[in-house]
């Protein structure tokens, strides 16, 4: 209990800035009305009112929260209005560039870990590929997709991809490359090969690097997806529901979709560290 009252002090902190901030930059909506109606309002009522627009420049807390809820529990999951449906659209491009961006990743890490011409000539543009701002390179990817006639979950998955794959890449070279000289060379003296060294060492040695940089990659992942939706003029999923919230001004429904965004990342990182917990204790390494 005593390990709570830190976290509870600090979201107290966070929640009383937030109400504070909701009336500082809602209530000019409240004293421009009140001046078109020719009447004078009171520090109480210019706080209740901050507390209940329609369309607030910062929602209060209570107001996300019941969006939020709203668009969880209380739509049919096949709604067009339930954040439930949308999430799922999101995930599905989410996973497959998860699973398309590690799977680079690793590919990539062990050819630079194995190959000298690779780690001196991918690995610099591995991280020189981060450079570009994504919302730069998303409409092009989905431009020229599109021209291919390729549309739908695999452009926003490329996307996301390309956002995953950098974590993984340097977090598996950092763990291929951990195993110090003596490991290795004790591996020589048993004539080992190069693929039984890669099997019987550096891959488990790897494998609390990889699952370190699964957990930002998968975030980024999801980062990807949402900003692939929003030049494609998709109708569903999280970066959609964003877009469409700031055509119409619908402050509440911009915020619950980026509570819905963060809660499945958090999920996913969950998921990871479980199967993180279950993978190393199996191999002795946690537990």
């Amino acid at each position: 209990m005593k390990a709570l009252v830190p976290v509870l002090t600090v979201l107290a902190a966070i929640l009383a800035l937030w109400y504070l901030g909701s009336v500082l930059m809602n209530r000019q909506w409240t004293y421009d009305q009140a001046a078109r109606a020719g009447v004078e309002v009171s520090l109480g009522e210019v706080v209740a009112d901050t507390m209940h627009q329609e369309r607030p420049v910062l929602p209060a807390p209570h107001q996300v929260a019941s969006g939020l809820w709203e668009g969880l529990f209380g739509q049919k999951v096949t709604s067009k209005r339930s954040l439930v449906y949308h999430g799922w659209v999101t995930l599905e491009a989410t996973l497959l560039g998860f699973v398309i961006g590690t799977g680079l990743g690793i590919l990539l890490a062990v050819g630079i870990v194995h190959n000298r011409a690779m780690d001196l000539s991918v690995m610099p543009w591995a991280i020189a590929s981060q450079t570009i701002p994504i919302l730069a390179i998303a409409p092009m990817v989905i431009v020229v997709l599109a021209s291919l006639g390729i549309t739908g979950l695999l452009p926003k998955s490329i996307i996301s991809a390309y956002l995953s794959f950098f974590p993984v890449v340097v977090g598996m070279v950092k763990g291929l490359r951990s195993p110090d000289a003596m490991q290795l060379d004790l591996l020589k003296t048993y004539s080992a090969s190069r693929g039984e060294t890669f099997w019987k060492l550096r891959l488990p040695a790897s494998m609390p690097y990889l699952f370190a940089s699964l957990k930002v990659s998968v975030a980024a992942s999801l980062v990807g997806a949402i900003v692939g939706e929003l030049p494609a003029g998709a109708t569903a999923g999280l970066g959609a529901r964003l877009l469409s919230g700031s055509y119409y001004g619908q402050t509440v429904q911009i915020w619950a979709a980026l509570f819905t965004a963060a809660l499945l990342a958090a999920g996913l990182v969950v998921l990871i560290g479980g199967i993180e917990r279950a993978t190393l204790r199996r191999m002795g390494m946690a537990r």
